[in-house]
């Protein structure tokens, strides 16, 4: 569903945009009818569990708070985050029983075997993913890059698709000059022209674009497996309340999602009203994503797409060796959110 916004799009610089800021979820309608959670169906009481939740601004307390979810039977604190290391952090201490980021964290978290487990996925829209380059070059393609300056963060999803997008035209990180800058950093750079082109991701990406006309190379699709881990404490999923309260949790993410995905330009404002991020450039970004919301169960596929990302990074020489993440995906929520 496209939405129309009668005023125009007004990009402001905020270079630290968090990059969760769309997770994803296209639920199929049938999901609208599904049963309660099986932690009220059980008739258990859930009212002393705590669940301490790791959140980015605009993410899943906005979305709840938009779809009108919010009355639990538990306490959520909500813990702002704003990096999926800090939640694996979090999660590995003990500070936190719900997290969420990108595959690469999860990555660094599966090598150091840290405490942490993944029980779910969210889809993320990888349209806002993007090699860019600047209007005033003549970079067409992603092989026009070689010898060029490319702006990249390390250890994250642009370094990743970028060196994909690199091997698929028969170069490599040797061939051009990256240039490792935050987000941050390299807007300023892209902005003054110290780079030629850009591998960056979420509203940095929009800003380029809108701003100063860069002109669009790649996207994220078919790079990236669209899969953002929802990351767990071993300790919560093991106790048997606090399972059931995460299994209520996922489900009603689930069905805030799907509201969203009907719904948008009002998780828009919820967006807005927590980043400061004008209305009409969240519209602009939905309106051309690569797909729905979704909410989806581990899966094979999901721990294999992982492992090709694991074996690539330690290639790239970002892993100090090799990282198995099949021992931390925890299949045990995997019923709960089956379509019925």
């Amino acid at each position: 569903m496209k939405i129309d916004l009668p005023t125009p799009l007004a990009p402001t610089p905020a270079s630290a945009w968090p990059r969760r800021q769309f997770l994803g979820a296209a639920l199929a309608a049938p999901w609208l009818g599904a049963a309660a959670p099986a932690a009220l169906a059980a008739g258990e009481d859930l009212s002393k569990v705590t669940l301490r939740i790791g959140t980015y601004k605009g993410n899943w307390r906005a979305l709840l708070t938009a779809a009108k979810l919010t009355q639990t039977p538990y306490k959520i604190e909500w813990r702002e985050l704003n990096n999926g290391v800090l939640h694996i952090e979090a999660l590995n201490g003990d500070a936190l029983d719900l997290g969420s980021g990108s595959e690469i964290p999860a990555l660094f978290a599966a090598r150091q075997k840290a405490q942490v487990r993944f029980i779910a996925v969210v889809r993320e829209d990888l349209n806002n993913q993007v090699t860019v380059a600047r209007k005033d070059t003549a970079i067409k393609t992603v092989a026009d890059l070689k010898g060029k300056r490319v702006g990249y963060v390390r250890a994250t999803t642009a370094h990743y698709f970028l060196s994909k997008q690199l091997a698929e035209a028969g170069l490599s990180f040797s061939d051009i000059n990256a240039i490792n800058l935050t987000p941050a950093d390299g807007l300023s750079a892209f902005d003054r022209g110290d780079l030629d082109a850009w591998a960056i991701y979420g509203y940095n990406g929009q800003i380029a674009r809108l701003k100063y006309g860069a002109r669009v190379l790649k996207t994220g699709v078919g790079y990236l497996s669209g899969n953002f881990p929802i990351y767990a404490n071993p300790k919560s999923v093991a106790d048997p309340l606090t399972q059931l309260a995460i299994t209520d949790y996922l489900q009603r993410l689930r069905r805030a999602y799907l509201w969203a995905n009907q719904n948008y330009l009002d998780y828009a404002r919820a967006i807005s009203d927590e980043t400061r991020i004008p209305v009409g450039d969240l519209i602009e970004l939905w309106n051309n994503r690569s797909e729905d919301f979704d909410l989806r169960p581990v899966s094979d596929k999901v721990v294999t797409g992982h492992q090709e990302v694991a074996d690539t990074f330690q290639k790239l020489g970002v892993l100090d060796g090799p990282a198995q993440v099949a021992p931390l995906w925890d299949r045990r929520f995997e019923k709960a959110l089956r379509p019925a």
